[in-house]
């Protein structure tokens, strides 16, 4: 048995295990594959979709299925098959028709299934379609198909994506999920279904008790992991919110924080005879 038998560790993806060189680092890497090795599960909750972080998953040595689409999905990329997934309620396209009429500046990207379907793309849209590598079809918002796992609102300004949100959660809040991955994305998913859901309905189905759940991220939409966390992790780098909200700081994302996590728990945890 190894030492991290029985503990599962999660890490956000961009700016946290992918640096701003669009690599995992080699540190990060060689540390996975030690806690790994030695029992540990280690994977990624991410905002991005399956076609979208399938070049990526390579890149480090997961062993356990991967979080995908903000908490709408968790995907196994050795047997490749879906796991579990969530959909966005049939009522979306009508909602999104509402929004895009009260807020007509944002642009948005709504995924089917590996399709990406795009409303009034801007530069937002193409920045973030380029880093993930991922094609997208323009199309009018009531022939975009469903069922929809989420849906991206796009702007430069901070204050546009906020007032969709409050437009969002003030008239249909029973319904959604409305949180920021960053300053100019704002996710919709389903009600409940977040990177904390998934991180635990992740557990459950590796047997592994709340109290050996590890997380890290940057970002709003990571902290409903780091609750679940028996210790939640951020990077240096992370967003104010999450510095503020109360996470323990590593070093940066350029700084191979994985790498130092690990570090921590090959502390917390005994060697195994």
């Amino acid at each position: 048995m190894g030492k991290f038998d029985g503990v599962l560790l999660v890490s956000d993806f961009d700016d946290t295990l992918y640096g701003t060189d669009l690599t995992v680092s080699r540190e990060n890497v060689e540390a996975i594959a030690y806690f790994t090795a030695e029992g540990g599960r280690f994977t990624v909750a991410t905002g991005r979709a399956r076609p979208a972080f399938a070049p990526c998953a390579s890149l480090a040595p997961i062993n356990a299925p991967v979080i995908l689409s903000n908490g709408s999905a968790l995907y196994d990329f050795d047997r490749g098959e879906m796991v579990c997934e969530t959909f966005l309620p049939e009522r979306v396209l009508g909602d999104l028709m509402e929004l895009t009429f009260v807020v007509p500046e944002i642009g948005l990207e709504a995924y089917h299934g590996d399709d990406i379907y795009l409303h009034n793309p801007n530069i937002i849209t193409r920045n973030h379609l380029a880093r993930v590598g991922a094609p997208g079809e323009e199309k009018a918002i009531r022939d975009i198909p469903g069922p929809l796992s989420k849906v991206l609102l796009e702007h430069d300004r901070r204050s546009v994506l906020e007032r969709a949100r409050e437009y969002i959660l003030s008239r249909w809040g029973e319904h959604y999920e409305a949180i920021f991955s960053n300053q100019v994305l704002l996710e919709l998913t389903a009600k409940g279904s977040n990177k904390g859901g998934m991180v635990e309905e992740l557990a459950r189905r590796l047997g592994i008790g709340a109290e050996h759940i590890y997380c890290v991220g940057d970002n709003e939409n990571d902290i409903p992991m780091l609750a679940r966390s028996a210790i939640p992790f951020a990077p240096s780098n992370c967003a104010p919110v999450v510095r503020e909200w109360g996470a323990r700081l590593v070093s940066s994302c350029d700084e191979s924080c994985v790498a130092e996590i690990i570090g921590i728990l090959d502390g917390r945890y005994p060697a195994r005879p």
